[in-house]
Formats: C-alpha cells, sequence, structure tokens
C-alpha cells in the first residue's frame, strides 16, 4: 500500500514538472510577462489578462497564469478609472482558483492580501477595520510559508505604515521590514534566468516604503 501511494505521488511530481518545464508553456509565458511589462491602458492589460486566462485553459495544473491575471486585474484597479471594486473581486476569484491548484503557496497568499489592500484603498474609513485584519493575517500567512518571499515581507511593510501612521505610532517596524524587503528582492534578482516566470514584482513599492524612512 505504502508503496503505492509512493508511486502516485511520484508519478503526480513527475507529470508537474514536466509540465511546468514544457518549453511551450514557458516560452507561453514569457510572452505574456514580456507584454505586461508593457501596459499602458486598460485595454491592454485586458488583452494580456485574457492571454493568461487562454494559457490557463491548456494548463489547468499551472496555477501561475492564473496567479498573473488575477495580479494584472489588481494592478488595472490601482492604475486605471474603470471600476476598481469589480476588477479587484475578479482578481480574488483568480486567486482563489489559483489556491485550488496550489494551496498553501506563498505568493498566491500574499497576492491575496494585496488584492484587500486595494479594496481597503478605496474606503479606509468603512473598510480598514475589519479588512486590515484580514489582511494582514493574509501576509502572515504568506510570511510564513516562505519567508524568503520579498513580496509577503514588502506588503507587510506598507500595511505596517499605514496602520503606524493611522495610530501616530513610529513607522520602526515598517521600516525594518521595507529594508528586509529589498535584501530579499537582491537575493531573488541573482536568481533570475532568462527562462524565469515566477513572480518578481514588488521592489517599487518596498523602496517606496524605505525611501520614507530616511
Amino acid at each position: 500500500m505504502k508503496k503505492n501511494i509512493l508511486t502516485f505521488a511520484l508519478t503526480f511530481l513527475f507529470i508537474a514538472f514536466a509540465q511546468a518545464s514544457d518549453p511551450a508553456f514557458v516560452a507561453a509565458m514569457q510572452k505574456q510577462l514580456e507584454a505586461r511589462n508593457t501596459v499602458s491602458t486598460f485595454e491592454e492589460s485586458q488583452s494580456v489578462t485574457n492571454g493568461f486566462l487562454r494559457i490557463a485553459e491548456v494548463s489547468e495544473t499551472e496555477w501561475l497564469p492564473l496567479y498573473y491575471a488575477s495580479l494584472l486585474k489588481t494592478e488595472a484597479a490601482f492604475r486605471f478609472d474603470i471600476d476598481k471594486d469589480k476588477s479587484l473581486d475578479e482578481a480574488m476569484e483568480l486567486a482563489k482558483k489559483a489556491d485550488k491548484i496550489a494551496s498553501e503557496n506563498s505568493e498566491i497568499t500574499a497576492l491575496q492580501g494585496y488584492i484587500l489592500m486595494g479594496k481597503i484603498s478605496l474606503d479606509p474609513a468603512g473598510r480598514g477595520q475589519t479588512m486590515s485584519p484580514q489582511a494582514m493575517q493574509l501576509l502572515g500567512k504568506a510570511i510564513n510559508l516562505d519567508r524568503g518571499n520579498p513580496r509577503a515581507v514588502s506588503l507587510m511593510s506598507q500595511m505596517e505604515l499605514g496602520m503606524a501612521e493611522f495610530f501616530g505610532t513610529g513607522p520602526e517596524k515598517a521600516c525594518g521590514m521595507a529594508r528586509m524587503s529589498l535584501e530579499l528582492y537582491k537575493e531573488e534578482e541573482a536568481k533570475i534566468t532568462a527562462a524565469y516566470i515566477l513572480p518578481t514584482w514588488g521592489k517599487t513599492q518596498a523602496d517606496q516604503v524605505a525611501s520614507k524612512c530616511n
């Protein structure tokens, strides 16, 4: 029985690795990631999002296409004059779908926290009291899942800075986390290769928090 379970587990891991290493999948993801870096209008954002969703349809065991589609919808809510709540709600649904594929994933969990931060920013007075603890819980979980994830630490530093400003306390904790995230971004940059398709975004936000600590 144990042998059968082990065989099944190894087979599953092989299939997952094979698909993630598939040149066609990587090439398709790279094309969309390059397009994401040049998005300047909502229409372009939608087009790139749809590209990731098409990849997700044919790569049902991969979480990254759904993750990036969710991230794009989140970024669109921050950048463009659209129905921001709707875009963030759609982003959360996509993040939840990604989570079903790869549960207990630090990147997906951090993204969910980021989406809630977007929701809070639309109505801080009305949503801050209920949503801030939820966002911080998600980001804390993301950090615990992977303490080397710079996005989880950076986003938490933003939340900590906001809390410090709201309560009129010092920014020391937020600044410490921002500096920590920048060190983690440096470590991440050393790992990036031409075929790297894992998340790398967020350093700009970390720089913004750190700039308030000088």
